[in-house]
């Protein structure tokens, strides 16, 4: 006998017929001789009602009294379910997150959750009754009572916290499409039913506005091993399954927050090779990096920052052995990427460094947690070891320094994360941390996601020192505004003997307005110049360990947004992903340009239900 953890959310419990479906099956499986656990979240678009009931009442709602008001919707969810499965026969009990005893910070409407207390609901499955459980929402303590909500996606993760606690054989998310697909299928109808996906591919897909997990559930089932699986609530097919590596017994206690970063990673073997000043005009990176494919050059860190008047710069970093065929073939093609061919050009200029050196810092905990890159640069800058390149995703965040300096930049992250009797690595730029390792039957790609919902900021003349990364996400930390994309260009101006460089990055768009106001109020104090903001932009992004080791990927995807003369304004990469970011109006043709481009097709079309 099986114990199972069940989440529905609003669309499988959207109506009375819905809720009765979804009875059924829960009977149904119980009579296959299981124990079940039922998350459930509000019916159809009761939070969103609520929201606006809220928004009817007061323009800035106290957050307190918005928990009490949406933790009701699931509520009606719960009560409803175990009436429908107590009509079948089957004993079923409901149960708020309150009597559950899922324990949360004491943080109104983004509570993370602390553990669970799991007596009550062991004592009820072994009195053979379905506990149907109320997602989205937990306690802040058994004294103070107060109710608190998880956030968006929060019956995701209050389902997969509960397989953990419970150590149940695995969760089973349902949802309105027949598993995780290689994109959205309202985009691209013909999208591909994934089989199975690791949970760093997941992580990754999901943080990049793939709808159908939430990051914080996939990070959960990633700490802890917890087996899950993606399925329809209309139909019996198998699903996608999420896997995990191995993963060593870890305390539920502080389930959520216990541990944001495990792995201090480093590499001495690199060299960077920069073109500054290339033409910003569509088909320029495909040229560039369909060229090092076809010289069979591999390719680790990309990162192309935010235009200056009509140019751009593009830098890669490649393994020591390779840097003189690398930079070949960037000298061969510069003049072929530049508008003015005459010897006094200064367009697409070849820079070559070595000894440089790569650090990361790894965990799936550091997911909607501003303060990790922050702490990171704040350490190197104390050690007195500065940045050079940043390149982040929801996994990992690198930074290319001196060579000389990695140990000492090692040892102060060691320290500061508090990882010392935790195995560091010193990896190659060839491997892939934390992912099951790429074979030749592995697509290089698994998925290709849009997020339409943020805004790029651009702060002109940093000065180049260390600390100053550090101060400026430091000071977005504090106001709990959580950074994407973080590019620091190639291009350095030295004014009034200071060296400087700009810092772009991407924001949610709902932090933008707040995340500029608060940098140019600070300008003048830490001698940075113009704060820009841009909302018009996209984000399409490709993901997949296969693509580790595999020259042309990058080539592959650019020269896909060069056929639609889609314009590339920033890219940065991690070993299992490239993203790009696009004008806004030309997100939804990047995205599928891309997925044609990759064959990433199924053989038929997926109509997402109302």
């Amino acid at each position: 006998m099986a114990l199972i953890v069940q989440k529905f959310g609003g669309t499988s419990v959207g109506s009375v017929e819905r809720i009765q479906a979804v009875a059924q099956r829960v009977y149904k499986t119980v009579k296959a001789g299981n124990s079940i656990v039922v998350v459930v979240s509000a019916m159809g678009k009761t939070t969103d009602g609520l929201v606006k009931l809220a928004a009817e009442i007061s323009k800035n709602p106290c957050r307190r009294e918005m928990d009490m008001l949406l933790s009701t919707g699931e509520q009606v969810s719960i009560a409803l379910m175990s009436m429908a499965l107590q009509e079948l026969g089957q004993p079923a009990i409901s149960l708020t997150g309150a009597q559950v005893g899922i324990v949360t910070e004491a943080e109104h409407t983004r509570a993370r959750i602390l553990h669970i207390e799991t007596e009550r609901i062991e004592r009820h499955i072994q009195e053979g009754k379905v506990v149907v459980v109320a997602g989205f929402q937990g306690i802040s303590s058994t004294e103070k009572l107060e109710i608190t909500t998880l956030g968006r996606g929060g019956s995701d993760t209050s389902a997969v916290a509960l397989a953990a606690a419970l150590r149940a054989n695995f969760c089973e998310i349902y949802t309105d499409v027949p598993g995780i697909l290689t994109t959205d299928p309202r985009l691209v109808p013909e999208a591909r039913l994934m089989d199975e996906i690791t949970c760093d591919e997941m992580l990754e897909l999901a943080s990049l506005g793939a709808k159908v997990l939430h990051p914080r559930a996939v990070e959960i089932a990633r700490n802890y091993g917890v087996p899950l699986v993606v399925r329809s609530s209309w139909t019996d097919e198998s699903g996608t399954w999420v896997t995990s590596p191995p993963v060593k017994e870890r305390s539920l206690i502080n389930l959520e927050i216990a541990r944001s970063v495990n792995d201090v990673q480093s590499d001495t073997n690199q060299a960077r090779i920069s073109l500054l000043r290339v033409p910003d005009r569509p088909g320029v990176a495909a040229r560039l990096f369909g060229e090092i494919a076809r010289q069979d050059v591999d390719v680790d860190l990309i990162i192309q920052s935010i235009h200056e008047g009509n140019t751009n710069d593009i830098a890669f970093t490649v393994m020591t052995p390779i840097l003189n065929k690398a930079e070949a073939v960037a000298a061969a093609i510069a003049p072929v990427l530049r508008t003015h061919k005459g010897a006094e050009t200064t367009e697409a200029e070849v820079m070559v460094q070595q000894n440089i050196a790569k650090v990361s810092i790894a965990g799936a905990g550091m997911i909607g947690r501003p303060g990790v890159a922050a702490k990171m640069f704040a350490t190197l800058a104390k050690a007195g070891v500065n940045i050079q390149m940043i390149s982040t995703s929801e996994i990992k965040v690198s930074c290319v320094i001196d060579a000389e300096e990695c140990d000492r930049a090692v040892a102060a992250l060691r320290e500061a994360f508090e990882i010392d009797n935790i195995k560091t690595e010193n990896i190659s730029a060839s491997q892939a941390p934390c992912v099951f390792v790429s074979s030749s039957q592995t697509p290089p790609v698994r998925g290709v996601a849009l997020d339409m919902n943020q805004a790029r900021l651009a702060i002109r003349q940093v000065p180049d020192r260390p600390g100053l990364a550090a101060k400026l996400f430091g000071l977005l930390a504090e106001k709990n505004i959580s950074v994407d994309m973080i590019i620091q260009s190639q291009r350095c101006h030295v004014v009034n003997g200071v060296p400087r460089r700009d810092i772009a990055f991407t924001v949610a768009q709902n932090d933008a307005q707040e995340a500029q106001k608060m940098l140019q109020q600070v300008a003048a104090e830490h001698g940075w110049g113009e704060v820009a903001l841009d909302r018009a932009i996209a984000k399409v992004s490709i993901v997949g360990a296969g693509m580790v080791g595999q020259p042309g990927v990058a080539a592959k995807m650019f020269a896909a947004l060069a056929q639609h003369q889609i314009n590339i304004q920033m890219i940065t990469t991690s070993e299992i992903k490239i993203s790009c970011v696009v004008a806004q109006e030309e997100g939804v043709k990047a995205l599928q340009a891309i997925h044609a481009a990759f064959e990433l097709a199924g053989s038929e079309k997926f109509v997402v239900p109302a």
